[in-house]
């Protein structure tokens, strides 16, 4: 009688301590060439990301309060491999980055969990801005306490 080891592979992580979304590739991210299209990546990105300043206190309502937001200046994307159809996904972040004024990173690194290959690294750069202008505006310190006090120190870029 031979046992199957059915464990998931540690997952590899670039930096300690990942605040983790879960992913499942469903059909409506699947594009023509059987693999998740690009954009759905884009869409887990920002779902990360608030799920992780959800996790944080920080809600879309505190942000129409404080008529603040952090808005999307740059996105960096290595896609590495490919995700197929009912693939799970464990979506980590990290904030790298919060001068406490104006500016935050977040590094982001996707594994899929059946055999721990890392299929997407990124890093996105944001700005705090006022939502009733689209301006950047400095971090109050409902943003700052947070985000700042979650970033976290690492060896390089």
């Amino acid at each position: 009688m031979s046992s199957v080891n059915h464990r998931q592979p540690a997952l590899l992580w670039q930096y300690a301590n990942p605040f983790i979304n879960e992913w499942r590739i469903s059909p409506e991210h699947i594009d023509h060439y059987g693999h998740a299209n690009n954009v759905a990546y884009v869409s887990q990105l920002e779902q990360t990301s608030w799920a992780h300043s959800n996790a944080l206190g920080l809600t879309i309502e505190q942000y129409k309060q404080l008529d603040r937001g952090m808005a999307i200046s740059r996105h960096e994307i290595n896609y590495l491999a490919a995700a197929y159809l009912h693939d799970d996904i464990a979506c980590a972040t990290w904030i790298v980055e919060c001068d406490n004024r104006l500016k935050l990173t977040r590094a982001f690194q996707f594994i899929r969990r059946a055999d721990g290959l890392c299929l997407l690294t990124a890093r996105t750069e944001f700005v705090c801005i006022a939502l009733s202008s689209g301006r950047p505006k400095r971090m109050p310190p409902e943003f700052t306490q947070p985000y700042g006090q979650a970033q976290i120190v690492t060896a390089g870029p």
